[in-house]
């Protein structure tokens, strides 16, 4: 006996045609739309963007987002406060202090105030105040816009990281580089619209973890996931074909593959079919871009030796640095290289330094590097963690060794390239860096600046989910950072 059956044996006939009814109306609905997308995919490249996108003509085609994961103290690298000097290990007065610090330090008697022990000079026609830590960044300043008063509403790292790639705290939110994909597609059809990339850090850094939902759809359809690309031999697993396999017997399989999964989609109408069939084609087509993406032999030694010694290490800042210029070069609309180990709470001058050395010379060259190509115009480059730091010291206070707290009340970002104006500097903080007292900036002003960059209205650029008008920039008002534009 089958209890399914017998249910419907004892079903009325108003019953059947009310469940049925319904049931035939969806599938009809999706075959009309199967048959719409076959229609539209037959004559658009694998990457569309959507009707009516972009919304104006932007400055820039492409984003790469240079995230330093783990909060780079702003006061060791861009907010200057000589007159910190003076104040070294008196107690930060309670006024600053306010209410919210995390528990890591609130139980500290004292919070001494640590100056930063590297020397600061100025640089490029702009004049721009940049730590020793940055040599080669210092050389770009009249190329950049430092924006010293971002602000967020996180605290901790997880919730931190999360809003700033989705615009909010909540996790299952579209990252940006799935919302831009989703908006404006990619002008490739070989490699994806949106790539990821987690290079190695020093070792002895202090390392927080990376989740994928910083690089994940949330509730846009999944073929809108960045790809991440892997340091080593093997960029993408599984994408070579096993031994035995050719291109054609590849093509032939996929091409009856398609066939049953367009059946399966006419039938149920289940959009995650039809990102499947997408990323098939997709892999099919990586078999091949991606090896040659990957292969810098192709580059000159000028170009290597600019983004530095570590250029040719597999899974190196340098080389994903590298990567992300022949990425958008290809037509690739998002890069995102997510680095890790600047969470100093302690030690930090020789953790934040490894940092620095790390990274410094290969953000210098990605600017330099799209600059002499005619690329930067075209190309937003963006800087920046999910916090800063606290100009108190975090356990021992010494004058050559020091730690920092979470600071979510003002950091430092640069912007650079398309749509950006280079060579100004947008906000001021208190003498302690640890509020805005100009130009205070919200991260989510930061990416619905990034936004407009693309040709993009952040405030109509929606998709309705739960009963709310979603978008990157959240619920609340944001506006464009204008001063900053070009």
């Amino acid at each position: 006996m089958n209890p399914f059956l017998e249910h419907q044996l004892l079903q009325t006939r108003r019953q059947f045609f009310g469940d049925t009814g319904l049931r035939l109306g969806g599938i009809a609905l999706a075959s009309i739309l199967a048959s719409q997308e076959r229609s539209r995919a037959a004559s658009s490249t694998v990457h569309p963007a959507l009707p009516g996108l972009p919304h104006f003509a932007g400055k820039a085609k492409s984003v790469i987002y240079l995230h330093m994961n783990g909060g780079p103290s702003q006061l060791d690298t861009w907010d200057y406060k000589p007159g910190l000097v003076d104040q070294f290990d008196k107690d930060l007065p309670k006024d600053f202090l306010g209410p919210r610090i995390t528990t890591m330090t609130s139980g500290q008697g004292k919070f001494p105030v640590a100056p930063s022990k590297f020397q600061f000079a100025q640089h490029g026609e702009c004049g721009r105040w940049v730590s020793s830590l940055l040599p080669h960044t210092a050389k770009i300043v009249d190329d950049i816009a430092v924006v010293k008063t971002v602000h967020t509403n996180a605290i901790n790292h997880d919730p931190a990281c999360t809003f700033v790639m989705t615009g909010s705290e909540v996790p299952g939110k579209p990252s940006m580089g799935s919302w831009i994909s989703y908006g404006l597609g990619a002008e490739t059809s070989d490699l994806p619209a949106f790539v990821a990339m987690v290079p190695n850090f020093p070792s002895g850094s202090n390392a927080q973890a990376l989740f994928s939902r910083m690089w994940g759809p949330g509730f846009l359809p999944g073929k809108h996931s960045g790809v991440v690309l892997r340091g080593g031999a093997d960029p993408v697993l599984y994408l070579e074909n096993p031994p035995g396999i050719d291109h054609r017997d590849r093509r032939a399989m996929l091409d009856a593959l398609g066939k049953l999964n367009t059946r399966s989609f006419e039938k149920f109408g289940d959009p995650d079919i039809q990102t499947r069939i997408s990323q098939y084609e997709m892999a099919f087509r990586m078999q091949s871009s991606v090896p040659e993406l990957t292969d810098l032999d192709q580059e000159s030694q000028s170009t290597k030796d600019l983004y530095g010694p570590n250029v040719d290490k597999p899974g190196s800042f340098a080389r994903s640095a590298l990567l992300a210029r022949r990425l958008v070069e290809r037509g690739v609309r998002m890069v995102q290289i997510m680095h890790r180990g600047w969470d100093s709470h302690g030690n930090l001058p020789n953790e934040l330094g490894n940092q620095c050395l790390d990274t410094d010379q290969a953000c210098a060259a990605l600017v330099t590097d799209l600059k002499q190509r005619g690329l930067l115009d075209e190309t937003l480059v963006v800087w920046g963690g999910e916090f800063g730091r606290t100009v108190y010291s975090q356990g021992k206070l010494t004058r050559e060794t020091y730690g920092r707290d979470h600071h979510p009340r003002n950091f430092c970002m640069w912007m650079a390239g398309g749509g950006i104006k280079g060579g100004v500097e947008l906000g001021e903080t208190d003498e302690y860096s640890y509020n805005p007292v100009a130009d205070p900036v919200h991260i989510n002003e930061i990416n619905a600046t990034i936004l407009h960059c693309l040709g993009i209205d952040h405030e109509t650029f929606t998709l309705r989910y739960q009963g709310l008008d979603q978008r990157l920039t959240g619920v609340e008002p944001m506006k464009v950072i204008k001063k900053i534009l070009a």
